[in-house]
């Protein structure tokens, strides 16, 4: 690595230059990677709702719906309107009261249920149906059009609508999130660093990997807006230290080598083997995020795993060349640290250490129960702000119709009339349901099928299915929703086994089963995946269960923290949390254990090694948990998305319990367990004959020392 080392630093213009010119393929990539808001789509496509889905669109050339809601309107503006909306591209097809009966035909004239459907006092119901999926750029496309086309006494509403308003709300945001965890990384980059024109190299370098980052997704297709709104400040908060590493080497190797290329060879040498030892186990709580079936995590473990990579290389290159670049500037800029010694606290909790372990005692079992019981949310649209356009129009729809959401159920073809609405019935007695239609619905059930409207039948029916709707009372991803999704279920299939009930409230349900698995299985995968990385780091069976146990324990403490304020978390916190603040943080216990070990090594006593250990660690870990605190900690409190803030608060939190938890409990566990380490570890104490010799040695030291004394 010395040779490429050598290499980089004799060819800095030409590196920075190649970095330049690889912006423009990777900023062209990042603008054309499509942007996916819609979350559910992330379910496993074996899935009978999603199945479901697909035959709706296949099959029926629709895949998402509007309830229009519209007040105060008469009829034939109403029926004006309707026209309307139907020219707007992939806006299949309108229905409203004049889809069944002629305007001329009184209201009063619909069945019963129909007419308590679309009609309630002065306000009246469309649907809108769309030839493309719930978040499609067509239906959404559609979807603003339409609310240029209506009045404010007019509310769009559905799935459709609400992913809209997440992308607008979204991409006003995004920018912002990156200058806010820049300029609150500078900051305390500028407070912790020895010179003020660093920080702005390091920002440059990391800036880099994050644009090739982002431009190499093109090759994904698309990415979430979750993954792409945390990927620039996740990159920044868990790549920063390589810089540090490599800055703190070359400034080491400079006293000695003899020119600054040298010198920076020799860091680039250095700095590969603690990047790519630290590289590691973050990437490998990234990777664990691919085991899930709810493929988000795979969207973003990918993304990250590579936005690490993307760092270690800019790391190594980019800012190798920058810092050469401006060698004497940077020393031009220097000034004292604003952070101070930490000596002192350092000496008070390795001798303190039992401190440490009564925090860790007193706190284990309340923190485990907060982990184990902190209620999370799996309906997204609840935590959006109130004012947005699909949130007014859905809480009209809750309090003047009395409804949340719409089932469909994909009904097989040749069932006959009276076994359709003996199933319709009985769908209405499920409680929450306000009602239950089909086609039968228009005429009543004393007509021939053969009486419904051949353009009903149209949009209603295709070559193998048709559809039916019900109408829910209950929200979203509570329980009672899903109780009466399950209730439901069962009476469908009494009555056609190959039906299928589809809709936001199935696939959520759904979601909620498959992530609590989701759960289980990926912290099962990081937990060992970093747990054979640091056994064959430090060849011990000991050590990698205390780090382990220290960096759960720092995650246990953060989702309790969330359970004991009353906090709700979106479904994926756990799973994201368990995986990144593990993977990217056990660095903090990794660093002091390897200077811990090295000391072990040397012959040092257990107080000695602990205490050097601690000592030369507590200031690199303090700026490192620090920079990633302030790198998601803005972003959490600005964010008006309650995914993207309540999981950038969560990384915030997670970054200074850890550090808090590696510097005093971890010196504690090192103290109590030393014996344990030294014999369960290969190659931790010095050979047998040296220790023997040490022995003597200090005996002898001991003797003199007695006999100065008593002379």
């Amino acid at each position: 690595m010395q040779k490429i080392g050598k290499w980089i630093a004799g060819h800095k213009i030409l590196i920075l230059v190649i970095a330049a010119v690889l912006l423009i393929p990777a900023f062209l990539g990042m603008t054309a990677t499509r942007v996916n808001y819609d979350l559910l789509t992330y379910l496993p496509e074996t899935l009978e709702t999603v199945e479901g889905q697909n035959i709706l669109v296949d099959e029926f050339g629709m895949g998402a719906f509007s309830m229009v809601v519209v007040d105060g309107m008469e009829l034939k503006d109403v029926s004006a309107l309707k026209d309307r909306l139907s020219e707007v591209d992939h806006v299949k097809s309108v229905l409203w009261y004049d889809s069944f009966l002629d305007l001329s035909v009184p209201v009063e004239m619909l069945p019963e249920e129909l007419r308590e459907t679309l009609f309630q006092g002065d306000s009246t119901i469309l649907i809108a149906l769309f030839d493309d999926s719930t978040s499609s750029d067509a239906s959404m496309g559609a979807l603003e059009e339409m609310r240029g086309i209506v009045s404010e006494n007019c509310f769009l509403s559905g799935m459709t609508s609400v992913i809209l308003d997440v992308k607008n709300l979204a991409l006003g945001e995004m920018p912002i999130y990156v200058m806010i965890a820049v300029a609150l990384s500078l900051l305390i980059l500028f407070l912790t660093m020895e010179s003020f024109l660093v920080p702005v190299l390091f920002m440059a370098s990391i800036g880099i990997a994050i644009l090739y980052n982002l431009g190499t997704n093109l090759f994904l297709g698309q990415i979430s807006y979750v993954t792409k709104a945390l990927a620039a400040v996740l990159q920044l908060g868990v790549t920063m230290d390589y810089s540090i590493f490599l800055l703190n080497s070359y400034e080491s190797e400079k006293k000695n080598a003899k020119d600054k290329e040298e010198a920076m060879a020799l860091a680039i040498g250095e700095t590969f083997k603690s990047v790519v030892g630290s590289s590691i186990t973050t990437i490998a709580g990234f990777i664990a995020l691919c085991f899930m079936t709810f493929t988000l995590g795979l969207d973003m473990g990918i993304v990250m795993a590579k936005g690490v990579v993307f760092g270690v290389i800019c790391c190594l290159t980019v800012l190798p060349a920058l810092v050469l670049l401006f060698d004497k500037a940077i020393d031009r800029t220097s000034h004292r640290s604003l952070l101070p010694s930490m000596d002192k606290v350092s000496h008070f909790i390795t001798k303190h250490y039992y401190i440490g372990l009564l925090v860790f005692a007193i706190l284990l079992y309340p923190a485990w129960y907060g982990n184990d019981h902190v209620p999370v949310y799996y309906n997204m649209d609840k935590t959006l702000p109130a004012e947005l356009p699909s949130q007014e129009a859905n809480k009209k729809l809750s309090e003047e119709f009395d409804m949340n959401t719409i089932h469909m159920i994909l009904l097989e073809k040749g069932i006959e009339a009276k076994d359709k609405i003996a199933m319709l019935k009985e769908i209405k007695g499920v409680d929450g349901v306000k009602w239950a239609l089909g086609a039968n619905s228009v005429i009543g059930p004393a007509f021939p099928e053969s009486m419904i409207p051949d353009t009903l039948r149209e949009k209603l029916e295709s070559e193998h299915y048709e559809l039916e709707f019900v109408s829910s009372r209950y929200a979203v991803a509570t329980d009672e929703m899903n109780d009466q999704i399950e209730e439901i279920q069962q009476i469908v299939k009494k009555y056609s086994p190959d039906a299928i009930v589809i809709g936001e409230g199935p696939l959520t349900r759904d979601l909620i089963e498959i992530t609590d698995t989701d759960f289980k299985n990926v912290s099962m995968v990081s937990i060992l995946a970093i747990f054979v990385i640091i056994l064959l780091v430090f060849r011990s069976i000991s050590l990698p269960v205390i780090l382990v146990a220290v960096i759960e324990f720092a995650i246990f403490v953060n989702m309790a923290c969330a359970y004991y304020t009353g906090v709700t978390l979106p479904f994926v916190a756990g799973i994201i949390i368990g995986t990144v603040q593990l993977g990217s943080t056990v660095d903090y216990a990794i660093l002091m254990t390897s200077r811990y070990q090295k000391e072990r090594q040397e012959g040092r006593s257990r107080k000695e090694a602990v205490a050097i250990a601690h000592q030369n660690s507590i200031r690199s870990i303090m700026i490192s948990g620090c920079t990633f605190f302030a790198a998601t900690f803005g972003v959490g409190l600005y964010s008006r998305v309650d995914m993207i803030s309540a999981l950038c608060t969560l990384l915030a939190r997670g970054a200074l319990v850890s550090m808090v938890v590696v510097i005093l409990v971890l010196p504690a566990m090192f103290m109590i367990f030393d014996f344990l380490i030294c014999h369960t570890s290969i190659g931790f104490l010095p050979p047998k004959e040296k220790r023997e010799k040490e022995r003597k040695q200090n005996n002898t030291d001991v003797i003199r020392e007695g006999v100065t004394s008593h002379e």
